[in-house]
């Protein structure tokens, strides 16, 4: 197993590589470094031994371990939950009012996952283990957790990419662990001095004007910093708001282009990829750049959620 070491992200917020898919800085998890020890999303099953040997390099034991928030229960965000549950007995699992009753029983959500997936899912996300109902913590809009003697972490409901998602204000650090509801950034064209931010249109829940009321909500608050579910941290949160929204307009445009054909998703996807590819071009990103195995990927899943939302 890869073992890298947590990245500091400030004072008392650290980012566990999950390797999701297999791949480096695709996926993680955020652990907040307060009295009540946080961590923020878990990645799928397979990343739950890579947060274990993370913890253990940061010097914290899966007792100290109070609070697992789930951003939304998408199985490459919270599919681990249950399993690294398991060994953190001292902790309870954080969740929107939504998505607590799909962790008691992961039924439909494996059953969306594997249609999504295919013969690919038992790699990426088994064991989806469920969570006894005691050990889960449910947030509305607004509410507050407090994991330290000066810090309130509070929860925002963020519907656009799914209707059981929330993001978590951090206001010791003036941020928003955001999951995917306001896009991806793709750590692996910074070293490039490329900074890409793209939305995540992901089906069944994708709704085009909740995610830019989520966007516009998030520039109203003024952040400092924007924790991504993929992956890692932005120090300039209104320049990937702002970008995220123009791709999220054409995302919607490409859609409109291609009417009803019967090959609509792959003609789609190549759409979403070609865009993607030429505004990269333009940055003197080449084509066999590696970040364009998880673009191509994410374009797949994006289309499919696209069309799902104007099928409905």
């Amino acid at each position: 197993m890869i073992i890298k070491d947590p990245i500091q992200l400030h004072e008392r917020i650290f980012l566990i590589d999950g390797f999701d898919l297999g791949v480096p800085e695709r996926t993680g998890t955020y652990v907040i470094a307060e009295k009540a020890l946080t961590l923020v999303d878990t990645g799928p099953s397979p990343s739950v031994k890579h947060v274990k040997k993370g913890l253990e390099k940061l010097g914290y034991s899966l007792e100290e371990v109070k609070y697992i928030i789930v951003t939304h229960i998408h199985l490459d965000h919270a599919g681990g939950a249950g399993l690294l549950l398991e060994e953190c007995p001292n902790a309870k699992v954080v969740v929107h009012p939504r998505g607590a009753r799909h962790l008691t029983d992961p039924t439909r959500l494996v059953a969306g996952a594997k249609m999504v997936y295919g013969e690919k899912f038992s790699e990426l996300f088994e064991p989806v283990v469920a969570i006894p109902e005691g050990r889960l913590l449910i947030k509305e809009d607004g509410q507050n957790l407090e994991i330290g003697p000066t810090c309130k972490v509070r929860f925002l409901d963020t519907p656009g990419h799914a209707k059981h998602h929330f993001s978590i204000y951090d206001p010791v650090s003036n941020g928003m662990f955001t999951g995917d509801t306001v896009g991806i950034r793709y750590e692996q064209l910074i070293r490039d001095g490329v900074d890409l931010f793209l939305p995540s249109t992901s089906p069944n829940q994708f709704n085009p004007d909740a995610m830019r009321q989520q966007i516009d909500r998030m520039l109203m608050l003024d952040l400092d910093f924007i924790y991504f579910g993929h992956f890692g941290m932005t120090r300039n949160p209104n320049i990937a708001l702002h970008q995220v929204a123009e791709w999220l307009d054409v995302f919607m445009e490409e859609a409109e282009k291609i009417g009803e054909a019967s090959n609509c998703h792959e003609i789609l996807t190549g759409r979403l990829l070609d865009r993607a590819r030429n505004h990269l071009r333009g940055k003197n990103v080449p084509d066999d750049h590696d970040v364009y195995g998880l673009i191509e990927l994410d374009m797949q899943v994006s289309a499919m959620g696209i069309l799902d939302y104007l099928g409905k």
